[in-house]
């Protein structure tokens, strides 16, 4: 069994223009899964723009594991309907946590790298990983595909605690 690096804190916060996939409305959830892991947020009834404000933690044992996230529109008498995804590419912020273990002192709000939308990435808008209070952490806009409209706003930050390796460990290298 392969020893965990950290583990990774996703705060999914809200649902932007979501999907109608009922008659006037959606009743959706957010599932996270990286290989066997699967994490679910709470039903939010009769909501195209939902808040969720829960957190999800995923023990990553692989920097490089892909993530996804998908929006469901949960069905009493029936399937649950897709509503989009996005995969959450940890990549800029694993750097980005490897550099900033050698900082100190810097002040609250400090950006150490700026991501742009792309073409390779599922950003909506620019993503900051930021330095607060001794954590780096970065929000994140992400627009979901395979749908006609939708975006999901979410927070990352990573957690070592004592059973965990940490990065450098692995020798993951820049």
């Amino acid at each position: 069994m392969e020893a965990t690096l950290g583990r990774l804190k996703i705060r999914v916060r809200r649902g932007i223009n979501l999907a109608v996939r009922d008659t006037i409305s959606s009743d959706p959830y957010v599932v996270i899964t990286m290989g066997h892991q699967k994490l679910k947020t709470h039903v939010v009834k009769r909501n195209c723009n939902p808040e969720w404000n829960e957190e999800l933690t995923l023990s990553i044992n692989d920097p490089n594991a892909r993530i996804d996230l998908t929006v469901f529109d949960k069905d009493t008498f029936t399937g649950d309907d897709q509503m989009g995804n996005a995969e959450i590419d940890i990549k800029p912020y694993i750097e980005a946590l490897k550099l900033g273990k050698g900082l100190q002192n810097l002040p609250n709000g400090c950006a150490l790298k700026r991501i742009q939308p792309g073409k390779t990435n599922y950003l909506a808008d620019e993503s900051s990983i930021v330095w607060n209070s001794g954590k780096i952490t970065q929000d994140m806009r992400l627009k979901l595909r395979n749908v006609e409209c939708g975006e999901v706003l979410i927070h990352l930050e990573w957690v070592e605690d004592s059973g965990c390796k940490g990065l450098e460990s692995e020798g993951i290298h820049d």
